[in-house]
């Protein structure tokens, strides 16, 4: 999703929350959110911020809860949310990873389909990664970095924090558009073990998503060369993009979608489609989200929500397909 679509002003701002617009389900119970990963992260932090302001269009008494069910690259936590009773009361907040670029690299290995086993709701946001060093890499740009891989091939190593994940696919990615890029893929156990290894050296690179990796950046722990969305981020304005600079057209960005169990009630699905629309609306909720590094998405409907993830799905693919990787099949 490129940067610029994400913020885009949000076209629904009602006066009344979305439950007095006329919609016909109210939540007369907790809702429970289910974030495939850890807390602290940027899908978290996204989930948190939503559910907050969610609740209120879903009734006067409605509340929110958010629940981290985190493992195998959010597999856990989409499978667990796949099996629960499609009434409206246990949503999930979809991921890249999740719904994309593990089903895509690791097909045998998923418990559901990302599409048909789920009812899409509406896009949250999204954002960039980054191309990551240690600050005290000799690699001072993207170009400096590609030169080095090529002069040594195989001789540095790339971290990402899974098989399968965004990061590992952006990556792939990015050699088979410059050529000539061999390195050791290093796996690690989420973003926060990456970024550890950046800080202490271990590895050359990584690609990490951008609202993951800002604290280390501004705190100099590690120094970023490129964002892969086609656009500069306003969060760092002077870094430069890959597009730019060594892989013209280059446009990879992570996501996030509300979704529910496949056979949601179309009044169930009109509500929550308009309670989510109606939170991301909300000035504070959009600078609180861009603040963390995640663009707020404008209002989309749940025919959007699926053609969206179709569409990721098969660019990532065709991103295995190309880099013809055998990840466990």
């Amino acid at each position: 999703m490129r940067r610029r679509a994400l913020l885009a002003a949000a076209t629904l701002a009602p006066a009344l929350p979305a439950f007095a617009q006329g919609g016909s389900w109210v939540a007369d119970r907790p809702v429970s959110l289910v974030v495939p990963f850890l807390a602290g992260g940027s899908t978290d932090i996204a989930g948190r911020v939503l559910a907050e302001r969610m609740a209120p269009h879903l009734g006067p008494n409605a509340r929110m809860i958010v629940e981290n069910r985190a493992g195998a690259g959010g597999a856990v936590g989409s499978e667990w949310v796949r099996q629960r009773p499609a009434d409206g009361y246990t949503l999930l907040l979809g991921t890249a990873s999740s719904h994309a670029t593990n089903p895509a690299a690791l097909p045998s290995q998923m418990p559901y389909d990302p599409v048909g086993d789920f009812t899409p709701i509406a896009v949250v946001g999204g954002g960039p990664l980054v191309v990551v060093v240690p600050a005290a890499s000799p690699h001072r740009t993207i170009a400096d970095l590609v030169a080095a891989v090529r002069a040594r091939p195989g001789a540095l190593s790339w971290a990402t924090s899974g098989v399968g994940g965004v990061g590992h696919l952006t990556g792939e990615y990015l050699k088979i558009e410059v050529g000539r890029m061999e390195a050791e893929h290093v796996p690690y156990r989420g973003g926060s073990a990456v970024m550890e290894a950046l800080a202490k050296g271990e590895v050359a690179y990584s690609f990490e998503v951008l609202a993951s990796s800002a604290p280390h950046l501004r705190d100099g722990l590690s120094r970023g060369l490129a964002v892969t969305s086609k656009e500069r981020h306003p969060l760092f304005p002077n870094m430069p993009t890959l597009h730019e600079t060594v892989a013209p057209g280059f446009d990879v960005t992570t996501w996030n979608v509300l979704l529910a169990p496949r056979g949601l009630p179309a009044p169930v699905l009109a509500a929550l489609n308009a309670a989510a629309n109606a939170a991301l609306a909300e000035g504070p909720v959009r600078e609180r989200l861009a603040a963390a590094g995640v663009d707020p998405s404008p209002a989309t409907t749940p025919e959007a929500t699926r053609a969206f993830l179709h569409g990721e799905l098969a660019k990532f693919r065709g991103i295995v397909q190309r880099a013809e990787l055998r990840l466990g099949r």
